[in-house]
Order: structure tokens, then C-alpha cells, then sequence
């Protein structure tokens, strides 16, 4: 039996599809109010005959700090899938964050160990490798540097890293991936899927920035391929192409047949909007369309190299104008 958590969101999603075109009999942790819905549309993207596919898929109703409902949920269980995690870049979420990436993860892996499974994947984030010179090309090896500033998502992924490392000591292999931004269908109003949604509006500005950007395809693909390896106690970047917020945000206003963004934010503009919008977002108690992290990472240069895992694998990453087509092509559907 496989355990997936985060089964609803982007990643889990999808990975579930590719674990059920295996034939794998597959578990999904979702939470009360989760959206199973959802899912089976994100099926639906790779074909009209997928509801006997979904309808394999048994759900548990858990939170990741609800240790009896986890404790049924690991019955059986011999590979786990850790997706499950909060997204955010607003400081509010902090503590909510430290809940669900550090203080879920400590009992996944807990979990992991007391039940003695075969092995554990987890999906972490670039956000958990150090940014290091501006421009300079990060690798597995670029390690956490307490003394430089990061957001607080980055400071959960890193901590949730730091348990899992915990489970390859207990004796559980582990592997770890840490993908740049994912790319990929559904979920249109949040984490990436925003970059579609916000240009199908008509969204005028655009940044400069350079980061890793990967399809969810090639992501669970890999994680899968990991898992079925000799591969152990070891992390991978996961990152198709380096490009450009203003590249990656033309190919999609070209995929949705819309007018490119002709704006351009630089530094100082970014850095007069985070700060307006976190006092709006005070005073409205809502979100901020824009914070510090999220201006600083639009408008950095932080490129990564996938050398280890395209070695490791002999993995081809798919393009990522062909991966921006496709999910373009199933915005509307």
C-alpha cells in the first residue's frame, strides 16, 4: 500500500493519476473540508475515461497533527509520498505554517518509523537551498545559511528537511526533491497556477527575474522513479529551464492567446508596492497581493542546475514552453 498526503493539492494530484496508471494500490490523506472534486478534474485533464482511476483512490480523512487518524491511515503501509504542506509568503501564516511543514512532518515521520516502511519521498522546495551570489548557479550542495535573510515558507521547508533527514537516521531511506516553480494544471487561483489565471485577466506587469521552473509531470515522474530506484538518502533539484517572470509570463499570455504584459516592476517599484500592500492587507485583514519575498524572489537571479538527477535518472525534462501549452490548453476545459 501507498500513502499519499497533500493528495489534493497540485503535486499530489497528479502524482496520484501516475500511481494509479501503475496499477499501485494508493491511499490519500485529505483534510475535512478538502476539495475531492478537485482531483478528479485534474484527472480528467489526461483524458475523458479517468472516474474508474479516481474512484480507486481510498481516502482517509486526516490532519497532519492528528496522530490517531494518521495511525490508521500508515495501516499497511510500505512507501509514503509526502506532499502535503502549506504554501504561503505572507508573515501571518508563520505559525500555522510551523503547524502543518515542521510539526506534520515530525509526525509523518514518526510514523514512517514506527510502522517501518520501505521508503519515504518528500517534496520540498528550492526554497529550502541557499541562495547564494546573485547570478550564481545553485546545486544540492549549496546548504542552509542561518545568518542570511529568508522568508518563513523557507524556514518551514527546511525545518520539515531536517525531520526527514531524522527518519534516514532511524534507518528509513528517504529521498528528497526540490522542484523550482511547478507548472502544471488545476488549482488556477493559487501557488503557480496564478501566473494563468492572473494573464487569461489581462495582467499588465511583468519582472525580470530569473528562477528554476518544471512541469508537475515531469515532478511525479520522478518522485516515482526515485522511489522504485536503489537511490537513497538523497536530495535532487528538480528544474527544467532557468528563465525569466517576463519570459515565462509572455509564453503563457502566447499559449492563451492574450496580449503580453507591458509593464515592467523593478526594484524600487517592487519594493514601494510589498509595502503598501502589507498595510492594506492590515487594515483589511486580508492577503497581500504582493510581500517582501515575494518581490525579492520576482525580481532576483537565482538559477539551478538539475545535473544530479538528469545524471542519476538519464531524466529528459520536458520544455517548458510545451508544459505552458498544455496546462494553457486546459485552463478553459
Amino acid at each position: 500500500m501507498i500513502l499519499v498526503t497533500g493528495g489534493t493539492g497540485l503535486v499530489g494530484s497528479h502524482l496520484l493519476y501516475h500511481l494509479l496508471l501503475e496499477n499501485e494500490s494508493v491511499r490519500a490523506i485529505h483534510q475535512k473540508n478538502s476539495d475531492l472534486n478537485a482531483v478528479k478534474r485534474v484527472f480528467q485533464f489526461y483524458g475523458p475515461h479517468t472516474d474508474s482511476l479516481f474512484n480507486k483512490i481510498r481516502w482517509v480523512e486526516a490532519g497532519l497533527n492528528d496522530i490517531p487518524a494518521l495511525e490508521k491511515a500508515f495501516e499497511n503501509v510500505k512507501s509514503v509520498y509526502h506532499c502535503a504542506a502549506i504554501i504561503s509568503f505572507d508573515s501571518k501564516d508563520y505559525h500555522k505554517m510551523r503547524r502543518v511543514n515542521i510539526h506534520g512532518t515530525t509526525n509523518i515521520v514518526n510514523l514512517c518509523i514506527s510502522s517501518q516502511v520501505d521508503k519515504l519521498c518528500f517534496v520540498s522546495s528550492v526554497a529550502a537551498i541557499e541562495n547564494g551570489t546573485e547570478g550564481e548557479l545553485m546545486d544540492e550542495t549549496d546548504n542552509w545559511n542561518n545568518a542570511t535573510d529568508k522568508s518563513d515558507y523557507a524556514i518551514t521547508k527546511y525545518g520539515a528537511e531536517m525531520e526527514v533527514w531524522r527518519a534516514s537516521q532511524e534507518g528509513i531511506p528517504v529521498v528528497i526533491v526540490n522542484p523550482g516553480v511547478i507548472l502544471g494544471s488545476g488549482f488556477w487561483h493559487k501557488g503557480s497556477g496564478t501566473l494563468f489565471s492572473n494573464v487569461q485577466k489581462g495582467l499588465k506587469f511583468y519582472t525580470e527575474g530569473i528562477t528554476g521552473f518544471v512541469g508537475v509531470q515531469d515532478v511525479v515522474k520522478i518522485m516515482i522513479q526515485l522511489m522504485t530506484s536503489t537511490l537513497t538518502n538523497e536530495r535532487f533539484l528538480l528544474v527544467s529551464e532557468n528563465l525569466s517572470y517576463k519570459n515565462v509570463l509572455f509564453m503563457i499570455a502566447d499559449a492563451l492567446g492574450k496580449q503580453q504584459p507591458k509593464v515592467r516592476i523593478n526594484k524600487l517599484i517592487g519594493a514601494c508596492v510589498w509595502r503598501m500592500e502589507y498595510l492594506r492587507s492590515r487594515l483589511t485583514l486580508s492577503t497581500p497581493l504582493l510581500t517582501k519575498y515575494t518581490a525579492k524572489s520576482a525580481i532576483s537571479n537565482h538559477p539551478y542546475t538539475a545535473e544530479k538527477i538528469r545524471n542519476e535518472l538519464n531524466f529528459e525534462f520536458e520544455p517548458i514552453k510545451s508544459a505552458i501549452e498544455r496546462v494553457a490548453g486546459n485552463i478553459n476545459s
